[in-house]
């Protein structure tokens, strides 16, 4: 199947929104793909599974579904049958019964990765400095006064309830690994995609690649695309 025909589903994970797909959105628009940026409220996992169903209903087709690190877990508790390829992005893609902070902390934590703890809302904010530090390390100046700008924050309830089967089980996977990754460490990543028997690609990556190197995600979901 061509790009031309296929549509592609973007979803931003945690500290993020659709923004941090502008320069993949953009590579594969020329390439004739139809692509939708799919909005997550961030409050719950549950609202964020909903959230990224009611976007894939207003598409028609065939959909490549890609998901960035939290998004993962979004991306594999869908039950679209249209979904037939998924892409993770240096992502977390929890098995059944997992939780997302189950994988997260899988690994020990990177020297520079942020302590992340709930503010008097009971929401988890990225510490300003650990944009530079730990979420984007590779990213110029500018880069990283925008993604501190959009930010949203996340809800331990996002990350703390057990997902039931992943449709990583039942259908084919890709996944980019971020060797250089500061918030999901790269054995984390590597483990988990190949326990989905995933077609990897393994770069010297930071956590945000669709920022800092988004050939190299543009490259694989077309490739996921044109199986």
């Amino acid at each position: 199947m061509s790009a031309k025909q296929m549509n592609v589903v973007l979803v931003h994970g945690a500290w993020a929104d659709g923004s941090s797909w502008a320069k993949v959105i953009a590579a594969l628009a020329l390439q004739g793909s139809n692509v939708v940026a799919a909005p997550l409220p961030l409050m719950s996992f549950q609202d964020d599974v909903a959230a990224l169903d009611r976007t894939l209903e207003r598409i028609e087709g065939p959909i490549t579904l890609v998901g960035h690190a939290y998004a993962g877990a979004v991306v594999g508790a869908s039950r679209s049958d249209r979904v037939e390829a998924l892409v993770y992005v240096a992502a977390l893609a929890p098995g059944e019964g997992e939780t997302v902070a189950d994988v997260f902390t899988r690994a020990e934590p990177h020297p520079k990765a942020p302590r992340l703890t709930p503010d008097a809302h009971g929401l988890i904010y990225l510490p300003d400095d650990a944009f530079a530090d730990a979420f984007a390390q590779k990213a110029s100046a500018q880069e990283l006064s925008v993604l501190r700008a959009v930010q949203r924050p996340i809800s331990p309830a996002c990350i703390t309830v057990p997902v039931g089967r992943p449709l990583w089980r039942d259908r084919p996977a890709w996944f980019l690994i971020a060797e250089e990754d500061r918030m999901i460490a790269a054995e984390t990543q590597r483990f988990m995609a190949a326990r989905m028997k995933a077609r990897t690609r393994s770069l010297p990556l930071d956590h945000t690649p669709m920022v800092t190197a988004p050939d190299a995600v543009v490259e694989i979901i077309l490739e996921a695309t044109r199986r």
